[in-house]
C-alpha cells in the first residue's frame, strides 16, 4: 500500500516506516527529558542548589508541574497544531521549544523558576502523541494501525530505559548541569534532522478547512470518550508514578548500589519494548471490537506484580516483579491510540487524542506528588504505600476495558479521511464547497 504525499506524490512502505522510526526516536528523546529529574532528585548537589533537599513533595512536583503543562497543551494547543501546522511542522516547533527550555533550566535561580521551566517544557511536549497518532492513521490503512502504533510508542520504553542510565552517567561525569545540556543537544542534533528528513505527511486539500475550535468540540463528541479517558488516566498514572520514584525506591528502600540501580531502572522498560510490540501484533489480528482484551490482560498482570512488590521481603524478588509489571504494562501501550483512531470523528484524530492525552496527563500528574506524600507519611512502609497506589491505577484500567468490551464496538469504514487532512464542513446556505 502507498499513501499520497503533499504535491500528489506517493509515499512507499519504506518511507512510511522511516517516519514511524523517526517518531520512535523523537518520543524516546522526550522521555529522556522527562526522567531527567527522577535521577537528579537523588543527587544532593542538585537538590541543595535548588533548596529542595529532603522535600519529597516538591521533588514530586517537578514531575507533576511538567505533566500539568503537558496536559493543558495537549488538550488546548493540539487542535491548533492539527488545523494549522500538521505533523511535520508541529514536530519541528516542538523540538525547538524542548531544546530551549532544557538549555536554560540549569541556570534557573531557584526552585520556583525551575518548576516554571518544567511546566513550560511539559507544555511544549504536549502535542507530541497527538501528532504521532495523526501520522499513523494518515499513513497506514485501517486494520494495520497496531504495529506502527506499537513501534512508535516504543520510544516511551526506550527513552525511559536509556534515559536513567544516560542521565546517571552524565551526572557522574559532567555534573547535574551537564545532563540538561546533553538533552538540549539531543533535540537539536538528533531529533530535528530526523524529522526534517523523514516525516512526510499526506495532505489532500479538499473543501473547507475545519477551524481549531470546531475540531476541539467535535473531539469532545468522540464515542466512548469517557472510558478511553479513564484508561489513559490509569495508564499514565502508573507510568509517571513508577518512573518518578523508581530510582529512589531502588536506592533508598531496597539499598541497591548506584550501578545496580542504573541497570535495574532500565530493565523494566526494556521488557516493555517486546511486550508493546506483542500488543500491537495482537491488535492487528483481532477484530476492532476485541482490542480492549489487550488492556484486560495487561492491567491484571500489572496489578498483581505491583501488589507483590509491596509485600516482597527479598529485594531481588521485588526488582523482578517490577520488571514483569512493566512487561504487562507495555502490552497495553498500542491499544489507546488504536482506540482513538477507531472512535474519533473524521478529521479530528489529533484533537481527540489531545483531549484524552491532555486530561489524562492533568489527572495522572497528581500521582507522583501523591506517592511522595504517601512515602513521606508511611515511614518504613512508605514505598509500599506508594506502590499500592500504582496497583490501584490498574483496577481503573480493567474497569474501562471491560466497559468497552461490553458496549457497542467502533464503526469500521473506509470513509474516514487521513488524520492530517482537515475534515470538510458542510457548506452553509449560499456557500460553495
Amino acid at each position: 500500500m502507498t499513501a499520497l504525499r503533499e504535491g500528489g506524490q506517493r509515499t512507499g512502505s519504506l518511507a512510511r516506516w522511516l517516519g514511524v522510526l523517526t517518531l520512535l526516536v523523537v518520543v524516546a528523546i522526550s522521555y529522556i527529558d522527562r526522567v531527567n529529574v527522577s535521577v537528579l532528585i537523588t543527587d544532593s548537589d542538585f537538590t541543595q542548589h535548588f533548596g529542595i533537599e529532603g522535600n519529597r513533595a516538591v521533588q514530586g512536583a517537578l514531575m507533576t508541574l511538567f505533566l500539568v503543562g503537558y496536559g493543558i497543551a495537549a488538550m488546548l494547543i493540539t487542535p491548533w497544531y492539527e488545523a494549522v501546522f500538521g505533523v511535520r511542522r508541529g514536530l519541528i516547533v516542538s523540538l525547538l521549544c524542548w531544546a530551549l527550555f532544557t538549555l536554560v533550566s540549569p541556570y534557573a535561580g531557584g526552585a520556583v523558576l525551575l518548576l516554571t521551566l518544567r511546566f513550560l517544557l511539559g507544555a511544549s511536549e504536549g502535542p507530541l502523541f497527538s501528532l504521532k497518532t495523526m501520522y499513523v492513521k494518515d499513513q497506514f490503512a485501517e486494520g494495520t494501525w497496531g504495529k506502527p502504533n506499537a513501534v512508535s510508542s516504543m520510544g516511551v520504553s526506550i527513552g525511559t530505559a536509556v534515559g536513567i542510565p544516560v542521565i546517571t552517567f552524565a551526572v557522574v561525569q559532567f555534573g547535574w548541569h551537564g545532563s540538561f545540556l546533553l538533552l538540549a543537544a539531543l533535540n537539536l542534533v538528533v531529533g530535528l534532522p530526523l524529522v526534517a528528513a523523514f516525516i512526510r505527511v499526506s495532505r489532500r486539500r479538499t473543501g473547507v478547512r475545519q477551524p481549531a475550535v470546531q475540531r476541539f468540540t467535535a473531539a469532545l463528541r468522540t464515542p466512548k470518550l469517557g472510558w478511553i479517558l479513564l484508561i489513559e488516566v490509569a495508564t499514565l498514572g502508573y507510568l509517571w508514578g513508577s518512573t518518578s520514584w523508581l530510582p529512589s525506591y531502588l536506592l533508598q528502600a531496597r539499598h541497591f548500589s548506584l550501578a545496580q540501580m542504573s541497570a535495574l531502572s532500565a530493565l523494566p522498560f526494556v521488557v516493555s519494548l517486546a511486550s508493546g510490540f506483542l500488543g500491537g501484533y495482537v491488535i492487528d489480528r483481532v477484530s476492532p471490537r476485541r482490542v480492549p482484551i489487550v488492556l484486560v490482560i495487561g492491567s491484571v498482570g500489572t496489578a498483581l506484580c505491583a501488589t507483590t512488590v509491596m509485600f516482597a521481603e527479598s529485594r531481588w524478588l521485588a526488582a523482578s516483579m517490577l520488571i514483569l509489571a512493566n512487561g504487562f504494562w507495555g502490552l497495553q501501550g498500542p491499544a489507546i491510540p488504536t482506540l482513538v483512531q477507531q472512535y474519533a470523528p473524521p478529521g479530528t484524530v489529533g484533537s481527540a487524542y489531545g483531549v484524552i492525552n491532555g486530561i489524562g496527563n492533568l489527572v495522572s500528574a497528581l500521582l507522583p506528588m501523591l506517592m511522595g506524600v504517601a512515602i513521606a507519611l508511611g515511614g518504613n512502609q512508605g514505598f509500599a504505600a506508594g506502590y499500592g497506589l500504582l496497583a490501584a491505577t490498574q483496577v481503573l484500567t480493567l474497569l474501562g476495558a471491560v466497559a468497552l468490551l461490553r458496549g457497542r464496538g467502533p464503526h469500521t469504514s473506509a470513509e474516514h479521511p487521513p488524520a492530517d487532512q482537515p475534515a470538510v464542513l458542510k457548506p452553509q446556505p449560499g456557500q460553495t464547497a
